[in-house]
């Protein structure tokens, strides 16, 4: 069965609620289908703000899809449920072609990165159509590497403020995409745990130094998953601060609620 966003039960305690991993606040979600250019039926979910002004919108791309990674990953699972209500930005997720999550199953089968440009292309013209503002690819893992072998070349280059990089291998990325960003001048930021499996802070700020307008963030303690509420929370913070005018606030992101909750389940 399709899992339904709608079906979230909402309660108001009785005292502010601290947020948790499961803790889900009050957002419009919808689930969504888009459309690739070769024919493809991608699903997935778009989380809103409840009212008022999109303040910036995220493009999320998951990790590797055959070592499981899905538009559920749990920092993205976790941006569309705090960041509509606590930053009012909007979370677009979806399963590339050929996986699958509670939502369902995309058409196709994995291309290891080469068919995933249509995907790529097919969520930014979505975001695009339904009038998304401040445009942001967020990639993780595997995801980086598609936010950088396509964010900087046509059709998404123009369509795109910049990208937020979590854990990049850089194994399907080279140096002529890397160029590429180099070129189009637009913001990149890089989030590198300190114990990465791949790529760690010291080697990815010399990958990177050939983008000069690349911020490369080495973060002490992560690592390639970002595991743990801090770590996830640090991520959130740090995707806020660059993709919004108001950021994170001085002390992050607020760890409370004092509205509805509703719970998801494991």
């Amino acid at each position: 069965m399709t899992f339904d966003p709608t079906s979230y039960v909402f309660s108001q305690p009785s005292e502010t609620t601290a947020i948790r991993a499961s803790t889900v606040l009050p957002a419009r979600r919808e689930n969504i289908e888009i459309r690739t250019e070769d024919g493809r039926t991608l699903v997935g979910e778009l989380a809103l703000p409840e009212s008022g002004p999109v303040a910036a919108t995220l493009i999320t791309l998951h990790p590797l899809p055959t070592h499981g990674g899905f538009m559920d990953s749990h920092v993205y699972r976790k941006a569309s449920y705090r960041l509509p209500a606590l930053a009012r930005v909007a979370v677009l997720r979806f399963n590339t072609r050929g996986t699958s999550s509670p939502r369902g199953t995309s058409d196709g089968e994995f291309e290891e990165g080469i068919g995933e440009r249509y995907d790529v292309e097919a969520a930014v013209r979505f975001a695009v159509q339904r009038g998304l503002p401040n445009r942001w690819l967020v990639g993780w893992s595997f995801g980086t590497e598609l936010a950088l072998m396509y964010g900087a070349e046509e059709p998404v280059a123009s369509q795109v403020e910049g990208a937020v990089l979590l854990s990049p291998p850089l194994h399907r990325a080279t140096d002529t995409h890397l160029q590429q960003w180099a070129a189009a001048g637009k913001p990149l930021t890089v989030l590198v745990p300190e114990h990465d499996d791949y790529l760690r802070p010291a080697e990815a700020a010399k990958r990177f130094s050939v983008v000069p307008q690349a911020r490369v963030v080495g973060v002490d303690g992560a690592k390639h998953l970002w595991v743990g509420e801090k770590q996830a929370a640090r991520v959130l913070n740090e995707i806020v601060d660059d993709v919004t005018s108001a950021g994170s606030g001085a002390a992050g992101l607020p760890q409370e609620w004092a509205g509805p909750v509703a719970t998801a389940s494991a």
